[in-house]
């Protein structure tokens, strides 16, 4: 279970979900820092993958396919918004 209301405190972006979904391997900073929230511009690197989710913020992003401990990854600057 995920917060839904997760925000960057690097960028101070809101970190955007996307159920059933990887981001493609050739995601870079400037890819995000440019097209982000924008969907239809992100929908260029997105990749179908049933029981994914792919995470981004304008500076951060992740692809997770199995039940992973965000908290443990020191690069995320990620905290929960709004409870």
């Amino acid at each position: 279970r995920t917060c839904d209301q997760l925000r960057c405190t690097a960028c101070d972006f809101r970190v955007s979900v996307f159920n059933d979904y990887i981001w493609d391997q050739s995601c870079d900073y400037l890819f995000f820092r440019n097209n982000m929230p924008e969907l239809s511009k992100l929908r260029a690197k997105m990749i179908k993958k049933k029981g994914a989710r792919a995470y981004a913020c304008q500076c951060s992003w992740r692809s997770i396919h199995e039940l992973t401990d965000l908290q443990t990854e020191q690069q995320l600057r990620w905290v929960c918004g709004k409870h």
